[in-house]
């Protein structure tokens, strides 16, 4: 599914642990590819691409084929974009597909761009992201894309409440294993006293040793690897395997699995602040939101940042800002990877197959000198895109008392409306405009490199609509606030004009 023509999102391999679990998955595949593929368009905001998103479930008896489904599925699709004279064209328009990593996914991004090449598709470069750094790719998890700007948002709400990182308390969803618990393992420096990831629960009210979870995540290991002397008295480890478990209180874990689903709602689950790095859609919805309180409904958690997609309901997010929890959620915090996956798409868009490989490529471990700036700079884009989307929220919410949440679907749709809307006029087509618009998104040293006069050439015109659309609607909002009127964007677009109408120098 994709809300434009031009859209970009990760594609999902969901698999079932039992009958039962097939079962609820099939019939709410739907609705999870929707909500993800919504929940990628407001998202996307900061980047030409809008949202979208596909999803793969496997049936219940090939659980082990996710490599056999994701190629049959790649298939298809190309099957569907690419013209062929055997394949009756419905659409007749040129389809712009670029496709990302997520559950299950991550290791076959570089076999769907090599078969899409194989097919002959113009956007072969483009039509993964997070590849192998060995075929000009940027991975997600390697360079910490989407937890740079989760931390970010942290680092922010934590400034305005003058509060130092090294004096939190924290639990996260997601562990070492993954791309957004690792990094976020790697990245922070609070006292964090719980970790959930597939293999259990890992919590120490004293603290969890920092050494020996970033060993952990180093080496993308569960936290059933973590060195259990290194835990205090009051400290434990519960599998997903265990059974019946008296935890250092007296507690009796009856079932490992269920405790571990359900550890973010147990009564040990309090800290100042918790991030979602991982889990399923829902985990906290409206019937169980109230777990999250105390037995004096009190919020067990001052701050939330949700850094995994969907995992709180929206219900129970307004529910838990009601009673004072400042949340941020997904559509504004999760998205340094899909800006990561903006920028390698575009490099892609920009550089012939000689030039990606000489830049982009790395080979026998060394990677060329642009590449490592221009990842330098997709990383401080995300920062900066992070620190002005919670600084405009930040301000709106004190201004008018909403909700975090719904100013983060308003700003979002505020910005995907206008998008839309210089997206159907004439301002894409002025020329100087669409040179001045696309030299300040293009990085420098992309620019510095090839030139604008080569970028714009190349760049496929629907493409170089997007970023002009998507530019112009993001500062707007950014510089104006979600308050200013149609006679304050044509003043901005008037004064954008006329500084695009000086000559240079």
């Amino acid at each position: 599914m994709r809300f434009r023509d031009i859209a970009r999102g990760g594609v999902r391999i969901i698999t079932s642990r039992n009958l039962t679990m097939y079962e609820h998955n099939l019939d709410t595949i739907f609705l999870e590819n929707y909500n993800l593929a919504w929940t990628q368009q407001l998202k996307n905001k900061d980047i030409p691409e809008g949202g979208s998103k596909g999803t793969i479930l496997l049936k219940l008896n090939h659980q082990d084929d996710t490599e056999r489904a994701f190629r049959g599925y790649i298939d298809g699709l190309c099957d569907l974009i690419i013209p062929e004279e055997e394949v009756l064209d419905l659409y007749g328009k040129t389809e712009t597909l670029f496709l990302g990593p997520d559950e299950r996914s991550s290791e076959l991004m570089n076999w769907a761009a090599l078969y899409a090449k194989q097919r002959k598709y113009g956007f072969w470069k483009a039509f993964t992201t997070g590849k192998a750094p060995e075929i000009g790719g940027i991975p997600h998890d390697l360079f910490g894309m989407t937890t740079v700007g989760v931390h970010e948002y942290v680092l922010a709400v934590l400034e305005k409440l003058g509060r130092r990182e090294q004096d939190i308390v924290k639990i996260q969803t997601g562990g070492p294993d993954g791309d957004l618990g690792s990094n976020e393992i790697r990245s922070s420096k609070d006292r964090t006293i719980g970790v959930v990831d597939g293999s259990g629960v890992l919590y120490d009210p004293e603290g969890i040793n920092r050494e020996e979870l970033v060993r952990l995540a180093g080496k993308r290991k569960t936290v059933e690897h973590f060195d259990r002397t290194l835990l205090s008295k009051q400290g434990f480890f519960v599998a997903v395997s265990d059974r019946e478990v008296t935890l250092p209180d007296g507690t009796v874990v009856h079932n490992g699995e269920d405790f571990r689903n359900r550890f973010h709602l147990h009564p040990l689950a309090a800290a100042d602040l918790f991030v979602p790095c991982g889990g399923r859609p829902g985990a906290v919805n409206i019937n169980n939101w109230m777990q999250l309180l105390d037995d004096k409904g009190r919020p067990k958690f001052k701050i939330i940042i949700e850094g995994a997609n969907l995992f709180i309901t929206e219900e129970a997010r307004l529910r838990l800002e009601e009673r004072g929890v400042i949340l941020i959620k997904d559509a504004s915090t999760n998205k340094g990877g899909v800006t990561s996956s903006s920028m390698e798409v575009l490099a892609s868009l920009v550089m012939n197959d000689e030039e990606f490989e000489k830049y982009m490529w790395v080979k026998r471990g060394k990677a060329h000198a642009f590449r490592k700036r221009y990842i330098e700079e997709i990383v401080e884009t995300i920062k900066r895109n992070a620190r002005s989307e919670f600084n405009l929220l930040w301000s709106e919410h004190e201004r008018t008392g909403k909700a975090m949440t719904l100013l983060t679907n308003e700003l979002s749709t505020r910005m995907n409306d206008l998008t839309d809307a210089v997206m159907q006029s004439d301002l894409p087509e002025h020329e100087d405009l669409r040179r001045k618009v696309v030299g300040a998104y293009v990085p420098v040293s992309l620019r510095e490199l090839l030139g604008m006069d080569a970028i714009l050439q190349r760049l496929p015109d629907n493409y170089t609509r997007s970023i002009v659309s998507s530019s112009i609607a993001t500062n707007f909002v950014y510089t104006c606030g979600l308050a200013a009127d149609e006679v304050a964007f044509f003043n901005y677009v008037d004064a954008l004009q006329d500084a695009s109408s000086l000559k240079e120098g």
